[in-house]
């Protein structure tokens, strides 16, 4: 018997004035196309899946740990195929825990926190990542 892998779905919608909504509610991401490009919104999309990710693994460890992050992140056309995407990212996050774990833990943590943000693994380039825990790179 075959085990079926779990899902997840998620659904936003865009009106004609361009403001999304989120099928769970919350408050609605107004049209400020100067502002919050779709570029933007993946790249927010990429920092807040890893942090996520790395808080879930976390929190399942026994830790609650303070998450911040940025990414800056380079379009241009590939040279493989002409089309612009998505070439380079470099993914800055910060944690800080109180108690620190131990740094084998941490490093742990770090790899699920990867390894588990599947917007980080839906693109094709993969991100350059950056971690600095307690103050320390971990790079």
């Amino acid at each position: 018997m075959s085990v079926r892998a779990r899902s997840f779905t998620y659904e936003i919608s865009i009106d004609q004035d361009w403001v999304a909504t989120s099928d769970r509610g919350g408050v609605p991401l107004p049209s400020e196309e100067r502002t919050w490009t779709p570029e933007h919104l993946l790249l927010a999309a990429l920092v807040r899946c890893t942090l996520t990710s790395f808080r879930h693994h976390a929190r399942r460890a026994g830790h609650e740990p303070a998450t911040r992050g940025t990414v800056a992140a380079v379009v241009t056309r590939r040279e493989e195929d002409g089309r612009f995407a998505l070439v380079e990212a470099r993914v800055d996050l910060d944690v800080t825990f109180d108690p620190l774990p131990p740094q084998d833990e941490i490093r742990a943590l770090v790899e699920k926190g990867e390894r588990d943000c599947f917007v980080g693994a839906s693109l094709t380039v993969e991100p350059d990542y950056h971690w600095t825990v307690n103050g320390e790179d971990l790079s």
